[in-house]
C-alpha cells in the first residue's frame, strides 16, 4: 500500500497538501510489476498516467521510421497527461526493472484539475518539457535527414569530374607510350634543323588552348577530310588519328607540310607524335576541368557550412543564394531552369553562420519538390528601404487553399511517409525570425513566390565574400 511519504517524494507532489495527497492515492491503482510486464502497447488507448515509484520502465518503438527508447526512473511521471491531446499510446512500455507504479485514469483529469491545480499546472510544465523534447529530436532528425540528402547529391557531384579525371589519367599513360615510341623513331631519322623545327611549329600550334569546340556535324565532316588526306599519302590505317585531330579542330592544310618535307615514313611517325600531343592536350584539359570543378564544389561546401569563419559575419545575400544553388546542383540539373534576377548592389545581412543557406535550402528543395524535379524557378533580390528582400519562386502546381494556412506548423507535411517531416519550413521560418525579419507567401496554379525579409546590415561590420 503507497503512502503519502512515498508519492510525495515524487517532484511532481512534493509539499502538496495532505488531503490532496489522500485524494490522489485513494483514486489511483497501485501496480508491482516484474522484468519484461507490459503496462501498455503501441495503438492502446491512451488512458492513463503513469507514477514511477520504484523500477524502471522502459518505452520502445518507432517515431518518424525510426526506432527510439526512452527510459523513466523512480519520480518520473509518463503516460498520458492532463491537456494532452495523445489518443493513443506511441510506443510499447516494458518494466526493465522490477517496478511500483501508480495507474491514475485519464477520465477523472477535469476532477484532479478542480482538486489538485498546483499539480496540474506542475504536470503541464511536464508536458511542455515532452514535447520540447520532442519537437528538439525531430528537428535533429531533420537536419540529419537533410544533411543526408545533401551529401548524396554531392558525392555524385564530386564522383564525376573525380571519375573522368581518373579515366584521363589512366588515358594519359597509354598515349605517353604513344608519343615514346613515336619520337625513338623520329630520332631514328636524319632529320634537318628545318623539319624538326616545322614538326615542332605544328605540334605547338595544335596543343594551344583557346579554340572553339566544333558542333558534331562539322567534328565528323572536318574528320572525314582529314581521313582523306592521310589516305591520298598512303596512310590508310590512322583513320583514329583522324578523329583526334578533328576534335582538336586541326585543318587538313596544315598537315600536308609534313608530307612536303618529309619522306611517307617520317612524315608517319611525325603524325603519330603530333596526334599523341594533342590529345595529351585534350586529357589535360579534362583533368584540369574535374579538378576545377572539384575545387569550385569543396569551396561552396566550406561557404555553405561557414567552415573556418566566424559564426556571425556579414552575409551578402546574392553569394548566400549561389553557394546554396551550387550545393544543390544535383537536383537542378534535372530539368529546373534556374532564372535569377538580382540587385547589382551587394545586400548585406548580418547573419548567424550557415543558417541563411538552411532557409534557402529548404525553400528551394520544396520548390523543386513541388515541380516533380521539372520546371522554372526564379530568384530576385531587391532593396525595400532598410531591408533585403529575397524572392524564391516556382511555376509549379501551387499550394491548396487549405493546405496554405498550414504550411509553416511544425510536422506538417503533404509529402508521403519517409520523404518529409513537415520541419523544412517551420525551420526556415524561426531562422528568419531569430535574424528579425519576415516571411510572406502568395500562391496560385504556375506562380508560388516565397519572400523573405530579412534587415540590412549595419556599415562596418564584417563582410563575408
Amino acid at each position: 500500500m503507497v503512502n503519502r511519504s512515498e508519492l510525495l517524494s515524487v517532484p511532481a507532489f512534493a509539499d502538496l497538501p495532505d488531503d490532496q495527497i489522500d485524494w490522489f492515492l485513494s483514486r489511483a491503482e497501485e501496480l508491482h510489476l516484474k522484468a519484461g510486464d507490459t503496462p501498455f502497447r503501441q495503438g492502446d488507448p491512451a488512458d492513463s498516467m503513469f507514477v514511477i515509484l520504484e523500477g524502471q520502465i522502459q518505452a520502445r518503438g518507432e517515431l518518424a521510421g525510426e526506432t527510439v527508447v526512452f527510459s523513466t526512473k523512480p519520480g518520473d511521471v509518463t503516460g498520458v497527461l492532463p491537456f494532452s491531446r495523445m489518443k493513443q499510446f506511441p510506443l510499447d512500455a516494458r518494466a526493465a526493472t522490477e517496478a511500483k507504479i501508480l495507474r491514475f485514469p485519464s477520465s477523472l483529469f477535469p476532477e484532479l484539475v478542480q482538486k489538485m491545480p498546483e499539480l496540474t499546472k506542475r504536470l503541464v510544465g511536464v508536458m511542455s518539457d515532452r514535447i520540447r523534447e520532442s519537437t528538439r529530436m525531430e528537428q535533429q532528425r531533420d537536419r540529419l535527414a537533410s544533411m543526408g540528402k545533401l551529401s548524396a547529391g554531392l558525392a555524385h557531384e564530386l564522383n564525376n569530374p573525380a571519375s573522368a579525371a581518373k579515366r584521363a589519367a589512366a588515358q594519359l599513360r597509354e598515349v605517353l607510350a604513344k608519343i615514346r615510341d613515336a619520337s625513338h623513331e623520329l630520332g631514328r631519322r636524319e632529320l634537318t634543323p628545318a623539319q624538326k623545327s616545322e614538326i615542332e611549329k605544328l605540334e605547338a600550334s595544335f596543343i594551344r588552348h583557346g579554340e572553339v569546340p566544333l558542333d558534331p556535324l562539322q567534328q565528323s565532316d572536318l574528320e572525314g577530310e582529314i581521313d582523306s588526306l592521310l589516305r591520298s599519302h598512303g596512310q590508310n590505317d590512322l583513320w583514329q588519328l583522324a578523329g583526334n585531330l578533328a576534335q582538336r579542330n586541326v585543318r587538313p592544310e596544315a598537315l600536308e607540310s609534313l608530307f612536303s618535307i618529309l619522306d611517307a615514313d617520317s612524315a608517319r611517325a611525325a603524325l603519330i607524335r603530333i596526334a599523341a600531343s594533342v590529345e595529351i592536350a585534350s586529357l589535360l584539359d579534362q583533368i584540369e576541368s574535374g579538378a576545377s570543378r572539384i575545387s569550385d564544389l569543396v569551396r561552396a561546401i566550406k561557404e555553405y557550412t561557414y567552415m573556418d569563419q566566424n559564426p556571425v559575419q556579414n552575409v551578402d545575400v546574392v553569394k548566400s543564394l549561389e553557394t546554396t544553388l551550387t550545393i544543390l546542383n544535383h537536383k537542378l540539373k534535372r530539368g529546373v531552369v534556374v532564372q535569377r534576377q538580382y540587385e547589382p548592389v551587394p545586400l548585406l545581412v548580418n547573419s548567424f553562420g550557415s543558417e541563411l543557406n538552411q532557409v534557402w535550402t529548404n525553400i528551394i528543395d520544396n520548390s523543386i519538390d513541388a515541380m516533380g524535379g521539372k520546371g522554372e524557378l526564379r530568384v530576385r533580390t531587391w532593396r525595400d528601404d532598410d531591408c533585403v528582400v529575397v524572392e524564391i519562386a516556382d511555376n509549379g502546381p501551387g499550394i491548396p487553399p487549405d493546405v496554405e494556412p498550414h504550411i509553416f506548423e511544425p510536422f506538417f507535411t503533404t509529402k508521403k511517409v519517409g520523404e518529409g517531416t513537415g520541419l523544412g519550413l517551420d525551420t526556415a521560418l524561426r531562422i528568419v525570425k531569430k535574424h528579425r525579419g519576415s516571411i510572406q507567401v502568395s500562391s496560385k496554379p504556375g506562380d508560388t513566390r516565397f519572400q523573405v525579409w530579412l534587415p540590412l546590415a549595419e556599415k562596418g561590420g564584417e563582410k563575408h565574400s
